[in-house]
C-alpha cells in the first residue's frame, strides 16, 4: 500500500540560513543508510525529507533503517498522489480500507495541511469532505476528532502525501555537521554508546582500538569490529584503526610501579589518539568514562590523564550510572557484543591495587623513567586500519 516514507526534522528547523547545509548532510546520511536499497528517489518537499520506492516489498526494511538516521525525529509511511482534490480523497478512502482490513477501527479522524496554499480547498472543509466521503463507504464507523482509532493525515505540498501514523526515530542532529572527533573504542559496554551519543549530535566519529597482540586475542580484535558495524548504522561510515600497545605497557612494567600501570597506559592512549586525531583532521578526542566508576575515573584519575593532551576530551558518559549505560547499549544494539568474554588491553595489565588519587607530580617522575616520545612513535608504527 504504501510507496513513500516522509521523514521529518527536529533540530534543523532552528538552523536558520545554515538550515540547508543540514538538511544536506541529512540526505548523505539517508543514502548511506539505505545504499543497499535499488530504485529510491530521495528529495525535499515543504521543510520535509521523502524516500521512494518502486518496491513495496522494501518498505519495512527502508522504515527500520531510516529510524537510525540522525536529525530526523518521525517517519510516516504514506500513499504519494497528485493534488486533485478526488484523487486525494480515493486514496483516502483507500488507504482507510487498508488499514480498517488490518485494525479493528471504528472511529476516525481526518486532519489536513496545505503547504501549497494555491489548493483551492481549506484545510477543515477538505478534512471534513474526506471525512464524509470516508463515512459513506464504511457503515461501521464513525468520526472522533479527540481520541480516534486512527487518524488519517492528508499533507499537501507539491505533491500530496496521505499517512496514518507517526513513528518516532532517533533525533538528533545529522551526522557530520558539527564536525569531527575520535572515539576510544575498547570493546566494552561503554565506549560504543559514547560514541552514539556524540554522533548523535552531528559529529562525524572515527575510532580507535588498542591491543596487546598476542595476550589479546584475534577474536578480541573481531569484537571492536562488529561493535563498528553495528554503531555505522546509525553514524555512518567509521574509520576503525588500531594500535598494538605491548611495548608501552612492557616499559611501564620494567620502570614503574605497577599501581600506577593504568594511569600511565591511559595517559600514553590519549597522546597516541591525539597524534593520530591530528593527522587526520579530527578536533575533539571521545572517552566512555563515567565518574567514579573505575579507578582511572576518579575526579583525580581524570585530571591527571587529561594533562598529557592538550586536545579537548568529549565525556558524554559522565553523569551516568552504569545500568543508564547498559540500559543505552541494549537500545541501539551494541550490548550483546559489548559483554563477549574477550579481554582487552586494560583488563590483561590491570594492576590488583590501581591508584585511585595519582598525584601529577608522582606520576611525571614515573614518566621520566621512560623515554615516552620514543615509545609513543615506536608503537604507531603498529598502527592497522581494521
Amino acid at each position: 500500500m504504501y510507496n513513500i516514507v516522509a521523514a521529518s526534522f527536529g533540530e534543523i528547523f532552528l538552523k536558520g540560513k545554515n538550515r540547508g547545509k543540514f538538511e544536506h548532510k541529512l540526505i548523505e546520511q539517508i543514502n548511506y543508510n539505505l545504499k543497499e536499497f535499488k530504485d529510491l528517489s530521495i528529495y525535499r518537499d515543504f521543510g520535509k525529507v521523502f524516500i521512494e520506492t518502486k518496491n513495496e516489498d522494501d518498505m519495512d526494511r527502508i522504515i527500520e533503517k531510516t529510524r537510525k538516521v540522525f536529525g530526523i525525529v518521525t517517519i510516516s509511511p504514506s500513499v504519494k498522489t497528485g493534488k486533485d482534490p478526488e484523487m486525494i480523497i480515493e486514496k483516502s478512502i483507500e488507504l482507510f480500507s487498508y488499514l480498517k482490513e488490518k485494525q479493528n477501527i471504528k472511529t476516525f479522524k481526518v486532519k489536513t495541511k496545505r503547504g501549497d496554499k494555491n489548493f483551492p480547498i481549506k484545510s477543515m472543509n477538505f478534512s471534513a469532505e474526506v471525512g464524509s466521503r470516508i463515512l459513506a463507504a464504511f457503515n461501521d464507523v464513525s468520526v472522533d476528532v479527540h481520541n480516534p482509532d486512527v487518524e488519517i493525515c492528508i499533507d499537501i505540498k507539491n505533491n500530496c502525501y496521505i499517512s496514518s501514523e507517526k513513528i518516532k526515530t532517533v533525533g538528533g542532529m545529522p551526522v557530520g555537521s558539527c564536525g569531527r572527533a575520535f572515539l576510544l573504542l575498547s570493546g566494552g559496554i561503554d565506549s560504543p554508546v559514547a560514541g552514539y551519543m556524540i554522533a548523535k549530535r552531528g559529529v562525524e566519529i572515527n575510532a580507535l582500538y588498542f591491543h596487546t597482540y598476542p595476550f589479546t586475542s584475534e577474536r578480541a580484535n573481531e569484537k571492536v569490529k562488529q561493535l563498528k558495524e553495528i554503531l555505522e548504522e546509525y553514524c555512518g561510515k567509521i574509520k576503525l584503526f588500531s594500535i598494538n600497545m605491548l611495548e608501552i605497557h612492557k616499559a611501564i612494567r620494567e620502570f614503574c610501579r605497577e599501581e600506577e600501570t593504568t594511569i600511565l597506559a591511559r595517559r600514553f592512549m590519549m597522546r597516541i589518539a591525539e597524534k593520530i586525531a591530528g593527522e587526520n583532521n579530527m578536533e575533539m578526542l571521545i572517552t566512555g568514562e563515567s565518574l567514579g566508576q573505575v579507578a582511572s575515573q576518579t575526579m583525580k584519575s581524570m585530571t591527571v590523564i587529561e594533562n598529557a593532551v592538550e586536545m579537548p576530551i568529549l565525556k558524554p558518559l559522565v553523569g551516568m550510572d552504569k545500568t543508564e549505560i547498559i540500559d543505552r547499549a541494549r537500545e541501539i544494539g551494541t550490548y550483546e557484543t559489548s559483554i563477549l568474554p574477550y579481554d582487552d588491553c586494560c583488563s590483561v595489565f590491570a594492576p590488583a591495587h590501581p591508584l585511585i588519587n595519582p598525584k601529577l607530580n608522582s606520576i611525571l617522575k614515573s614518566e621520566d623513567k621512560l623515554n615516552v616520545d620514543e615509545l609513543v612513535e615506536s608503537v604507531l608504527l603498529t598502527l592497522e586500519i581494521l
